[in-house]
């Protein structure tokens, strides 16, 4: 089995999964000087965009191909591709497709298709530079985002005129959202060939008239909050992935309002995602593994459900990690309690255990 992975930058998450299964491995990059280059059987380094990728699966005739791209603008030249080789050749491309990309990357029209398919989403309308104090329908506090961009930005709370004219200085249209006051949820779903499965539900935290990004709050698994069933963010989460009808990672993000007692559908990424460790310490399930069985033709929802765990876990940014060394691999909860991972300076730690009790104590002796 010989797989093609692009990009390099989670490589290491699965590095131990590859060897393990035997797997030939090959890495295109663009950039000679990134992480893990050290680590697969072949890489090459290519210009961006995805006709050379495409061109060394051919020549080397690959098995599969894996894209390791954790940023949403390649990801629309990822689905072309994939579409070309599924129909000229044999080649699996483990990635959404056209469609699922292009709905899901504008959240303007993520929004229209949540509407289509009968999923709440929260009171939405676009915003113009020039007339939004005519157009503005939605009670502040709202939201301000534009259609593209991710890791929250160009995301703007505004509490009152003044702030959306501010926001207005930089841009000249917005989607504008009401802002829902809850908690905020994620939950991966994996999918291939129709067949769809969706993990735990993670709690990110509450929101904040801030706008506090996931990154800087604490995170925790099994989600339980007060009013909403998990099975509800599961079947909501699989309806989604059922009606986009793609391959690969779907990381979905909702909100529940107390108030309301109502779950809100917000966005959804077709790619790797900032929870992944926080599910695979919940559920024992790696998706990005999972990726990796979907090109051997060794994915099937019941192998998913056979490995399904149930652990707590919590997610903890630490800014530098200073402890216990880990275990090999070191990206993994198999001879681990605990995983980091980030960029120095902004890493975080993932620790599971087998009660919140023991949980509470890892905690306390790691951090």
């Amino acid at each position: 089995m010989k797989i093609l992975f692009i990009g390099s930058r989670l490589y290491d998450d699965i590095d131990y999964y590859v060897k393990e299964n035997g797997v030939e491995s090959i890495i295109t990059e663009s950039n000679e000087d990134a992480i893990n280059l050290d680590l697969p059987d072949q890489v090459f380094i290519v210009p961006r965009g995805m006709e050379s990728p495409k061109q060394i699966a051919i020549s080397l005739d690959v098995d599969a191909i894996v894209p390791l791209i954790g940023i949403d603008p390649p990801l629309i030249e990822v689905a072309k591709m994939k579409e070309e080789l599924e129909n000229e050749t044999d080649i699996p491309v483990i990635a959404a497709n056209v469609r699922a990309v292009t709905l899901t990357s504008d959240k303007i029209q993520t929004k229209k298709f949540y509407r289509e398919i009968g999923v709440d989403t929260p009171q939405y309308q676009i915003l113009t530079k020039d007339n939004f104090e005519d157009e503005l329908d939605i009670e502040f506090p709202v939201v301000l985002k534009q259609g593209y961009g991710q890791g929250g930005k160009d995301i703007k709370v505004a509490k009152c005129l003044d702030d959306i004219n501010e926001y207005f200085e930089e841009f000249n249209q917005a989607l504008c959202e009401k802002f829902i006051e809850g908690s905020e949820i994620s939950i991966e779903v994996l999918g291939y060939n129709g067949e769809y499965i969706p993990l735990s539900p993670i709690y990110k935290g509450e929101t904040t008239l801030e706008g506090t990004h996931p990154l800087n709050k604490v995170k925790c698994a099994p989600c339980l909050i007060e009013g909403l069933d998990n099975n509800l963010i599961q079947r909501t989460a699989y309806k989604v992935a059922k009606n986009l009808n793609s391959d690969g990672i779907f990381e979905m993000d909702f909100m529940f309002s107390k108030t309301e007692q109502k779950l809100y559908a917000i966005e959804v990424n077709t790619r790797p995602n900032g929870t992944r460790y926080l599910t695979t310490a919940t559920c024992g399930v790696n998706s990005l593994c999972e990726l990796v069985n979907m090109a051997m033709g060794k994915f099937s929802i019941g192998a998913v459900q056979d490995k399904l765990g149930y652990y707590y876990a919590t997610e903890i940014p630490i800014g530098n990690y200073d402890g216990p060394d880990l275990n090999e691999p070191l990206k993994s909860f198999r001879n681990n309690d605990f995983v980091v991972h980030g960029p120095e300076g902004y890493q975080r730690i993932t620790i599971r255990a087998n009660s919140k009790e023991e949980l509470d104590n890892l905690v306390k002796d790691l951090i």
